[in-house]
Protein backbone atom coordinates (compact mmCIF):
# COMPACT_ATOMS: atom_id res chain seq x y z
CA UNK A 1 0.00 0.00 0.00
CA UNK A 2 3.09 2.40 0.40
CA UNK A 3 3.92 1.99 -2.56
CA UNK A 4 0.31 2.82 -4.36
CA UNK A 5 0.27 6.35 -1.85
CA UNK A 6 3.56 7.20 -2.95
CA UNK A 7 2.51 6.72 -6.41
CA UNK A 8 -0.59 8.53 -5.98
CA UNK A 9 0.74 11.21 -4.15
CA UNK A 10 3.55 12.09 -6.81
CA UNK A 11 1.40 11.32 -9.55
CA UNK A 12 -1.36 14.08 -7.96
CA UNK A 13 1.93 16.55 -7.13
CA UNK A 14 2.66 16.54 -10.89
CA UNK A 15 -0.54 17.03 -12.49
CA UNK A 16 -1.05 19.83 -9.96
CA UNK A 17 2.05 21.45 -10.05
CA UNK A 18 2.60 20.90 -14.37
CA UNK A 19 1.16 24.33 -15.40
CA UNK A 20 1.49 24.53 -19.04
CA UNK A 21 0.70 21.04 -19.66
CA UNK A 22 3.11 18.08 -21.40
CA UNK A 23 6.53 19.90 -21.35
CA UNK A 24 6.82 21.50 -17.90
CA UNK A 25 5.49 18.68 -16.14
CA UNK A 26 8.16 16.64 -17.43
CA UNK A 27 10.75 17.88 -15.12
CA UNK A 28 8.33 17.53 -12.16
CA UNK A 29 7.80 13.95 -13.19
CA UNK A 30 11.33 13.43 -13.68
CA UNK A 31 11.89 14.77 -9.66
CA UNK A 32 9.24 12.33 -8.31
CA UNK A 33 10.60 9.12 -9.98
CA UNK A 34 14.14 10.22 -10.14
CA UNK A 35 15.20 11.93 -7.12
CA UNK A 36 12.50 11.90 -4.71
CA UNK A 37 12.12 8.44 -4.90
CA UNK A 38 14.45 6.37 -6.79
CA UNK A 39 11.95 4.32 -9.12
CA UNK A 40 14.15 4.71 -11.79
CA UNK A 41 17.84 6.27 -12.91
CA UNK A 42 18.17 9.41 -15.15
CA UNK A 43 19.11 7.41 -17.48
CA UNK A 44 16.29 4.78 -17.75
CA UNK A 45 13.91 8.21 -17.68
CA UNK A 46 15.16 9.75 -20.24
CA UNK A 47 15.38 6.23 -22.53
CA UNK A 48 11.59 6.40 -21.50
CA UNK A 49 10.79 10.05 -22.04
CA UNK A 50 12.20 9.59 -25.75
CA UNK A 51 9.97 6.25 -26.73
CA UNK A 52 7.04 8.44 -24.60
CA UNK A 53 7.70 10.95 -27.04
CA UNK A 54 7.26 8.79 -30.12
CA UNK A 55 4.05 7.77 -29.37
CA UNK A 56 1.01 9.39 -29.76
CA UNK A 57 -0.65 11.07 -26.60
CA UNK A 58 0.19 13.39 -23.67
CA UNK A 59 3.50 12.81 -23.00
CA UNK A 60 2.93 13.25 -18.60
CA UNK A 61 0.12 10.40 -18.72
CA UNK A 62 2.12 8.29 -20.83
CA UNK A 63 5.11 8.40 -17.97
CA UNK A 64 2.82 8.41 -15.15
CA UNK A 65 1.09 5.24 -16.54
CA UNK A 66 4.85 3.23 -17.26
CA UNK A 67 5.96 4.13 -13.46
CA UNK A 68 2.52 3.19 -12.20
CA UNK A 69 3.60 0.18 -14.57
CA UNK A 70 7.06 -0.38 -13.32
CA UNK A 71 5.90 -0.58 -10.11
CA UNK A 72 2.61 -2.48 -9.69
CA UNK A 73 1.91 -4.13 -13.21
CA UNK A 74 -1.68 -2.81 -14.50
CA UNK A 75 -3.19 -1.67 -11.05
CA UNK A 76 -0.33 0.73 -11.01
CA UNK A 77 -0.44 2.13 -14.43
CA UNK A 78 -4.41 2.81 -13.67
CA UNK A 79 -3.72 4.34 -10.28
CA UNK A 80 -0.74 6.26 -12.13
CA UNK A 81 -2.58 7.63 -14.50
CA UNK A 82 -5.92 8.45 -12.56
CA UNK A 83 -3.32 10.38 -9.97
CA UNK A 84 -2.28 12.34 -12.14
CA UNK A 85 -5.20 13.36 -14.13
CA UNK A 86 -8.31 13.43 -11.70
CA UNK A 87 -6.62 16.40 -9.12
CA UNK A 88 -6.00 18.32 -12.46
CA UNK A 89 -9.48 17.64 -13.88
CA UNK A 90 -11.27 18.66 -11.12
CA UNK A 91 -9.47 21.58 -10.49
CA UNK A 92 -10.04 22.81 -13.89
CA UNK A 93 -13.97 22.32 -13.73
CA UNK A 94 -13.98 24.14 -10.67
CA UNK A 95 -11.67 26.93 -11.37
CA UNK A 96 -12.88 27.57 -14.84
CA UNK A 97 -15.88 29.49 -13.58
CA UNK A 98 -13.42 31.86 -11.40
CA UNK A 99 -11.09 32.34 -13.85
CA UNK A 100 -13.67 32.79 -16.89
CA UNK A 101 -15.15 35.18 -14.93
CA UNK A 102 -12.25 37.65 -13.68
CA UNK A 103 -10.14 36.82 -16.77
CA UNK A 104 -9.87 40.58 -17.78
CA UNK A 105 -8.69 40.63 -13.87
CA UNK A 106 -4.82 42.04 -13.85
CA UNK A 107 -4.36 40.12 -10.97
CA UNK A 108 -5.28 36.96 -12.44
CA UNK A 109 -3.36 37.85 -15.85
CA UNK A 110 -0.28 38.72 -13.44
CA UNK A 111 0.02 35.01 -11.71
CA UNK A 112 -0.40 33.49 -15.33
CA UNK A 113 2.47 35.87 -16.74
CA UNK A 114 4.49 34.94 -13.58
CA UNK A 115 4.64 31.16 -14.03
CA UNK A 116 5.71 31.25 -17.53
CA UNK A 117 9.35 32.20 -16.61
CA UNK A 118 9.41 29.43 -13.71
CA UNK A 119 8.19 27.01 -16.72
CA UNK A 120 10.60 28.48 -18.94
CA UNK A 121 13.60 27.78 -16.51
CA UNK A 122 12.56 23.93 -15.59
CA UNK A 123 12.58 23.21 -19.26
CA UNK A 124 15.61 24.88 -19.66
CA UNK A 125 17.54 23.10 -16.59
CA UNK A 126 16.20 19.50 -17.94
CA UNK A 127 17.21 20.18 -21.49
CA UNK A 128 20.93 21.46 -20.25
CA UNK A 129 20.74 17.95 -18.17
CA UNK A 130 19.70 15.74 -21.31
CA UNK A 131 22.37 17.78 -23.47
CA UNK A 132 24.71 16.41 -20.76
CA UNK A 133 23.74 13.02 -21.43
CA UNK A 134 23.59 13.42 -24.93
CA UNK A 135 27.51 14.49 -24.64
CA UNK A 136 28.26 11.78 -22.34
CA UNK A 137 26.43 8.65 -24.48
CA UNK A 138 27.36 10.14 -27.94
CA UNK A 139 30.75 12.15 -27.43
CA UNK A 140 30.88 16.30 -27.94
CA UNK A 141 30.48 16.21 -31.73
CA UNK A 142 27.86 13.80 -32.60
CA UNK A 143 25.75 15.19 -29.62
CA UNK A 144 26.25 18.77 -31.37
CA UNK A 145 25.58 17.52 -34.36
CA UNK A 146 22.27 15.89 -33.39
CA UNK A 147 21.24 19.40 -31.68
CA UNK A 148 21.81 21.06 -34.82
CA UNK A 149 20.13 18.80 -36.90
CA UNK A 150 17.13 18.76 -34.86
CA UNK A 151 16.94 22.38 -34.62
CA UNK A 152 16.99 22.59 -38.06
CA UNK A 153 14.22 19.63 -38.93
CA UNK A 154 12.18 20.77 -36.09
CA UNK A 155 12.49 24.60 -36.64
CA UNK A 156 13.24 25.20 -40.13
CA UNK A 157 11.97 22.45 -41.95
CA UNK A 158 8.88 21.72 -40.18
CA UNK A 159 9.12 17.77 -39.11
CA UNK A 160 7.12 16.43 -37.49
CA UNK A 161 8.69 14.98 -34.14
CA UNK A 162 7.84 11.88 -34.07
CA UNK A 163 9.93 12.00 -37.58
CA UNK A 164 13.13 13.11 -35.92
CA UNK A 165 12.77 10.67 -32.71
CA UNK A 166 12.59 7.99 -35.33
CA UNK A 167 15.71 9.55 -36.91
CA UNK A 168 17.58 9.55 -34.06
CA UNK A 169 16.30 6.23 -32.48
CA UNK A 170 17.52 4.52 -35.99
CA UNK A 171 20.98 6.27 -35.57
CA UNK A 172 21.07 5.38 -32.06
CA UNK A 173 20.71 2.17 -32.71
CA UNK A 174 24.23 2.26 -34.77
CA UNK A 175 26.11 4.77 -33.09
CA UNK A 176 29.15 2.46 -31.50
CA UNK A 177 29.44 0.09 -33.86
CA UNK A 178 29.55 3.27 -36.59
CA UNK A 179 32.29 4.91 -33.93
CA UNK A 180 33.76 1.40 -33.51
CA UNK A 181 34.39 1.08 -37.51
CA UNK A 182 35.73 4.38 -37.65
CA UNK A 183 38.19 4.22 -34.92
CA UNK A 184 39.50 0.86 -36.20
CA UNK A 185 39.74 2.71 -40.02
CA UNK A 186 42.07 5.28 -37.95
CA UNK A 187 43.93 3.27 -36.37
CA UNK A 188 44.45 0.82 -39.75
CA UNK A 189 45.83 3.94 -41.49
CA UNK A 190 48.31 4.84 -38.19
CA UNK A 191 49.48 2.04 -38.50
CA UNK A 192 50.50 1.83 -42.39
Amino acid sequence: MKTYWELSAAMARTGILGYGGGPSTVPLIRYEAVIRYGWVTDEEFGDVLAIANALPGPIATKLAAYLGYRLKKGPGALMGILAHILPSSIAMIALYAFINFFSTSPIIKGMIAAVVPVVAIMLAQMCYEFGEKAVKGLGIYAALSFILVSFVLLQLVNVHPAIVIIIALAYGSIHFRLVARLKGTRAKKGDE
